[in-house]
């Protein structure tokens, strides 16, 4: 099991920016400046254009953004599902982009697990929970070990996720909620470094929602296993230590969460900031409540203080006037 996060350490990060000598290297996952472009009917769509993202080992993250911002296709290709147009990607030491197809098929197998959405998408319903958790680990081969090491593995998985009684239940005999947690201990059955999941509690009520999220930070505490989630779910978002928005196919904003101790009372509260990515050639992406508040578009004034940078609305333009506040962003 790996060592637990620094959180002190993944904030100052995330204020120091990408471009410190080493930063990235003991990452597990590494984007840089990813690149993917679909072409339909002669039209060229950038659903990636330049991201940059970096998650250690051990890490519990969520991915949000909206619709069509680029998180599923990110995922994708993460999962060795998609391959990226240009840039660079790297998971627990695998290129994604020099693997060939059997490279990338025990990629698939042993490096990363994956959840779907759509519960039905997870499971094979002639297949019992027991049964369906133990096919990873049959398609590996021998390198996951004997009948005896499976049958251990498939009944610690189904006992830790909590879904034991559906042993020998066919998905249709399951809650949605149960057949989600059956769906994670398939992920994980061969052990994987990275387990992604894409919108894991889209179909589900929020209770409901509310156990699957437990499930995966038992499978992060209890396993080691690093954790990537694309959410929509503000309630599961909120709940991880870091969230990475993700606009117009770029990383935009992060937010840190921290827990911090009243020395005098003893007591616990939760403290998050956000912070907005800067990329290597110096871009960001403002908030857009903070854009709009302020009336900017087009072009900002900037300014270099000793200890930040002030980014106001253009004067010239009329922003002040048109905008509802004039006060500065700092940066």
């Amino acid at each position: 099991m790996s060592e637990p996060l620094d959180l002190r350490e993944l904030e100052r990060r995330a204020v120091a920016g990408r471009e410190s000598p080493g930063y990235g290297h003991d990452a597990l996952i590494t984007c840089d400046r990813l690149v993917r472009i679909f072409t339909a009917d002669g039209v060229e769509v950038q659903a990636l254009q330049g991201l940059d993202l970096l998650v250690r080992e051990g890490e519990l993250l969520a991915l949000v953004g909206a619709s069509g911002s680029g998180k599923s296709t990110l995922m994708n290709i993460l999962a060795g599902l998609d391959e990226p147009t240009a840039g660079a990607a790297r998971v627990a030491g695998c290129d994604l982009l020099a693997m060939g197809a059997k490279e990338r098929l025990r990629y698939r197998r042993e490096v990363v697990g994956f959840v779907w959405q759509q519960t039905a998408r997870n499971l094979l319903p002639y297949l019992t929970a027991a049964q369906n958790v133990a096919l990873p680990m049959q398609l590996r081969g021998r390198s996951a070990g004997g009948r005896g090491r499976r049958t251990e593995r498939v009944e610690s998985l189904l006992g830790m996720l909590e879904v034991a009684e559906c042993r020998d239940r066919r998905p249709h005999q399951m809650s949605g909620g149960q057949q989600q947690r059956v769906a994670i201990a398939v992920a994980l059955a061969n052990e994987p470094s990275v387990l992604l999941a894409d919108e894991p509690t889209g179909e589900l009520d929020s209770h409901t929602a509310e156990q699957i999220f437990a499930a995966f930070r038992t499978a992060n505490e209890e396993l080691g296993t690093t954790i990537v989630i694309v959410t929509h779910d503000q309630a599961v978002a909120s709940e991880v230590r870091r969230t990475v928005a993700i606009r117009d196919g770029r990383t935009s904003t992060e937010i840190l969460r921290r827990t911090k101790v009243d020395t005098a009372t003893g007591q616990e509260s939760m403290v998050a900031r956000e912070y907005a990515m800067l990329d290597r050639a110096g871009r960001l992406q403002l908030p857009a409540e903070y854009t709009r508040a302020l009336g900017m578009r087009d072009r900002v004034l900037l300014e270099l203080e000793p200890d930040h940078i002030e980014i106001r609305p253009d004067d010239e333009s009329g922003a002040d006037s048109t905008g509802g506040g004039g006060g500065p962003a700092k940066g």
